[in-house]
């Protein structure tokens, strides 16, 4: 193996913007700023969101991001500025750096993840199971 898992993330972290849970939390519902959850949604059933949180599955990020995408989601092109998170900030470095090499701007991804949201008392809310 050329690279492990562990020195992907931390070449992600030297060249993206990383965020406290208390900054993030001065952030949470301002205007502007969209929170993007990029966990599996049976984390998002099993754990709760961050209120007001858009789910963007990894697996499909950078085809949402990209105008060229038979995928695009418009979000992605709003220009606000993007805090991705997932569980514990492994999966959100990978993807704060794909989206940011795309030319996405003005994103960064939260430091300790949703486990740290969690741990530092930031508010969540049940998320609904799917139906079927």
């Amino acid at each position: 193996m050329k690279k492990s898992v562990k020195q992907l993330v931390r070449e992600a972290n030297s060249e993206i913007e990383t965020l406290s849970v208390e900054d993030a939390l001065t952030l949470l519902g301002q205007e502007g700023v969209t929170f993007v959850d990029i966990r599996d949604i049976r984390e998002l059933e099993r754990e709760g969101q961050v209120p007001g949180a858009v789910h963007a599955p990894r697996g499909m990020l950078e085809f949402w991001v990209d105008p060229d995408s038979p995928y695009h989601r418009e979000l992605f092109a709003s220009g606000d500025r993007f805090v991705f998170f997932c569980a514990s900030a492994w999966r959100s470095a990978l993807a704060t750096k794909a989206v940011q090499d795309m030319g996405l701007a003005n994103v960064c991804h939260l430091e300790g993840g949703f486990t740290a949201w969690r741990e530092n008392d930031g508010p969540i809310e049940e998320r609904k199971p799917r139906n079927g």
